[in-house]
């Protein structure tokens, strides 16, 4: 998932992430260090709700869009097949 909206922004308490407890496959989430729709930390700690393996790839200084940050797709892809066992 690219830039999960882990909430709306500014509105921390109303989370987007009731239906990660029945997720049923690995997810992968690449995430900006400046999205309003939700920190690091915060999708960090709504990942714990997933049953499934999880990594959470970091972009620096990206916003919800990912424009102003850099992130190898390379990185992406190989993330996608260890998670998937391929």
């Amino acid at each position: 998932m690219f830039s999960y909206p882990v909430h709306p922004p500014g509105k921390p308490e109303r989370l987007r992430t009731e239906h990660f407890p029945r997720l049923g496959a690995p997810a992968l989430f690449v995430q900006g260090t400046v999205d309003p729709f939700g920190s690091i930390d915060e999708l960090r700690a709504a990942t714990g709700l997933i049953l499934r393996p999880t990594r959470i790839i970091v972009v620096a200084g990206a916003g919800h869009d990912l424009r102003r940050g850099r992130f190898d797709l390379a990185a992406v892809a190989a993330a996608l097949l260890e998670l998937t066992g391929r």
